[in-house]
């Protein structure tokens, strides 16, 4: 899968920290003789304003909510898997003459100022990805560009770095969800599928055909516009107002009947935004055929209703996804109930925590 990880160096066994605006949580995978162990899953709040819009803004903040994050972890592993999401990070499909990977490398090197949109290169760090033969030309190559500014990278990397640790691998958030789909889930060849996440601040769509990306998109809509809404209504903390979204109002039936549904009506926006995602990407991959399933992740997965608001909007059977759905875990440490309770927040850092330094 796509990744930076060409710009750090580290050792195989890996970290995935799930750097989010609302939490930063920490996964930790092993691999043993009968396939992946979840170890260790362990999460704390961060404080709204450390990261805005995928941009760290309280750097030092960000440090010591790592350490702590470790520290109650009890995680000795130094070298970390994370990822960036968001207006952040570019990616754009580009197709280029067939050619060997070293050609093409040098050749991107020399023309990616053409394809993505930044006015100086030297302060951008880029990678890609081959899909393989354009479906029009088979003397075309489709090939993924993915590009941040380095400072943005910087701003990750060196909050890590205070804290005692080392970034082996940039990820992105929602390559990071196809990490995780392909190891979890069976697809056939000519299988379309819609990967969602809706975190606190951003929203990920990634369309994956036979498991490989053919479209991604972020939108900076997400779960806290909820949150708010539901606390502006009610006259709640954000806190309060984010148990609420969740949960609903526990012993009123009449009640959180209707907090349920109000709550749908807030999710409207992003739900709607979703919606045109999808009517673009079926107007515009028309030829790629019938979308299987979308599989929803992230806080805001737990709506109640949400994931049948969305497969009635979308005519698409929608489900919350599994992260751990051929990942077994360790009973000595993890509860059954607290797995499948954090099964919708912990697909991107389970995605992190399955890559390994070196791999593609």
């Amino acid at each position: 899968m796509f990744s930076m990880k060409d710009l750090f160096s580290g050792s195989k066994q890996v970290v995935g920290l799930d750097i989010g605006s609302s939490s930063l949580k920490l996964v930790e995978i092993l691999e043993t003789p009968k396939g992946y162990l979840l170890n260790h899953f362990s999460q704390i709040p961060l404080p709204r304003g450390v990261i805005v819009d995928g941009v760290v803004v309280e750097q030092e903040q960000l440090t010591e909510r790592i350490k702590e994050l470790f520290k109650h972890a009890g995680c000795k592993l130094k070298m970390i898997v994370t990822s960036l999401s968001g207006h952040s990070v570019v990616i754009k499909k580009v197709s280029f003459p067939a050619m060997d990977e070293g050609e093409l490398r040098d050749l991107i090197n020399d023309e990616a100022g053409k394809y993505l949109p930044f006015d100086n290169m030297d302060e951008v760090n880029f990678d890609f990805q081959t899909l393989g033969e354009n479906e029009f030309n088979p003397n075309q190559l489709d090939v993924l560009l993915c590009a941040a500014k380095k400072d943005i990278i910087n701003g990750y990397t060196e909050a890590v770095k205070n804290a005692g640790l080392s970034v082996v691998i940039m990820d992105v958030d929602s390559f990071a969800l196809e990490t995780m789909y392909e190891e979890n889930y069976d697809f056939e060849e000519d299988d379309t599928d819609v990967l969602v996440n809706i975190g606190a601040s951003i929203t990920n769509i990634n369309v994956v055909k036979n498991g490989t990306s053919i479209f991604t998109r972020d939108f900076t809509l997400a779960g806290n516009a909820i949150t708010e809404a539901i606390g502006e209504k009610l006259g709640l903390t954000f806190e309060e107002a984010e148990k609420i979204k969740i949960k609903g109002l526990d012993g009123d039936e009449p009640a959180e009947m209707g907090i349920r549904d109000s709550i749908l009506t807030y999710a409207d926006p992003i739900c709607s935004e979703i919606e045109r995602s999808i009517d673009y990407f079926r107007s515009t991959y028309e030829r790629m055929g019938e979308i299987k399933r979308l599989l929803l992740s992230g806080g805001s997965a737990k709506i109640p209703s949400i994931a049948l608001d969305l497969s009635s909007r979308l005519n698409i059977e929608t489900e919350i996804i599994n992260p751990f759905k051929k990942i077994v875990f360790n009973r000595k440490v993890l509860e059954p109930d607290y797995v499948e309770s954090i099964a919708p927040i912990a697909s991107v850092g389970v995605g992190l925590a399955l890559r390994r330094k070196g791999d593609k």
